[in-house]
């Protein structure tokens, strides 16, 4: 596992809180089997620990998965979030399910961080962009972040999915990053390689989305990585055909076979919705094994049922946008097809570092909506 500052990275010294957040060194102890009791736990804590200079501890670590506690790509991203923040860090080794994260000031800079396995990169990145993106200290300055190791892995959200719809709701509330990819990274070899270029701001901007509107169109592509074009080729039809079951936006959907660059092998199969007011983002990986009629009927599965609600968000964007709304001044309020354990108790976390209020409407595994606002 290998990370580090650039060669050529500024340092910047200061961290003044936007968005009237107190900054508190208060010990915060987070019970980390809470809820669904995964590594998003610890990623949102890092997150804010970062970016509100709150230290934390937490204990029993991914306490409700088969291998509880710390993964390669959870010590990367503590490792990640050390390095920005000039942390003093206990507990920051395999299998460890302790932890103790101690932050000072963020810094601005170009970053490298290598995983060394098929770790989600994507994961890493959404754990550090809340501090580099909102700390005031560099805000006319850019910052770079280079990762390598897994672009399209499972339970996970995928390169592709980041980078058109989670960033592009990001904009929505003033927040612009350009993302890039230059090798992709499957499991278990792993190696892809991306980059993100950001620009801190200082004021996010609410996001009200109650209603999705018509479907304008399906788009996206079945894709391999040193595998026949033909098993490609495979995913795209029978994705095809489960859509049309939907009627007009499986007649209109326009879906790519492609060949992408990865020192390993894999498959992947990516939609994006496109509606009047909204976006969505479903995607489905292959796997030794699994027939490649099997991953476009995932995909398509997963978007007719986005589909049959009408809500506006995809559940896995409810999810993510959450923490970034909960800094926000103003009111936030949007519709999910889908209300998750993951999204309460990542709402659960976020509520330990700084005070926000919120509400959700609806029953875990069916649609609703969440009222959000900073305290």
């Amino acid at each position: 596992m290998k990370y580090g500052r650039g060669q050529h990275a500024d340092v910047f010294l200061s961290l003044s809180m936007p968005l009237r957040l107190h900054i508190m060194n208060e010990m915060i102890d987070i019970d980390g089997s809470y809820g669904e009791g995964g590594g998003q736990i610890l990623r949102t804590a890092l997150s804010l620990s970062c970016l509100l200079r709150r230290p934390f501890r937490i204990f029993n670590i991914r306490k409700n998965r088969k291998k509880p506690g710390l993964m390669p790509q959870h010590i990367t991203s503590i490792r990640a979030a050390q390095l920005i923040s000039q942390s003093e860090v206990q507990g920051d080794h395999h299998g460890s399910e302790e932890l103790v994260f101690s932050p000072r000031e963020v810094r601005g800079g170009d970053f490298f961080f290598d995983i060394g396995t098929a770790g989600s990169t994507m994961l890493v990145l959404q754990t550090l962009l809340p501090a580099l993106i909102l700390s005031r200290g560099f805000s006319d300055k850019k910052v770079t972040i280079t990762l390598k190791g897994g672009t399209h892995v499972p339970f996970s959200p995928s390169y592709d999915y980041v980078k058109e719809v989670f960033l592009a709701f990001l904009e929505r509330i003033g927040i612009r990053i350009n993302l890039s990819i230059e090798s992709y990274g499957f499991y278990p070899k792993g190696g892809g390689r991306i980059r993100a270029e950001l620009t801190p701001v200082t004021r996010l901007t609410p996001l009200r989305l109650l209603h999705r509107g018509g479907i304008r169109g399906v788009t996206g592509y079945s894709g391999v990585g040193n595998l026949p074009l033909s098993i490609a080729e495979r995913q795209r039809k029978a994705l095809t055909e489960r859509i049309r079951e939907a009627g007009d936006i499986g007649s209109t959907a326009e879906i790519k076979t492609i060949e992408v660059p990865t020192p390993g092998q894999g498959t992947l199969v990516f939609l994006k919705v496109e509606a009047e007011n909204s976006l969505a983002g479903f995607t489905a990986l292959g796997g030794r094994g699994k027939r490649a009629e099997l991953v476009g009927e995932e995909a398509a599965a997963d978007l007719l049922r986005y589909y049959e609600t009408g809500a506006a968000l995809d559940p896995n964007l409810a999810d993510q946008i959450a923490l970034y709304l909960s800094l926000c001044e103003e009111e936030s309020v949007f519709t999910t097809s889908c209300i998750t354990q993951h999204l309460k108790t990542n709402l659960w976390v976020i509520g330990l570092f700084h005070k926000f209020g919120y509400s959700v409407e609806g029953e875990i595994g069916k649609p609703g909506k969440l009222f959000c606002i900073s305290a």
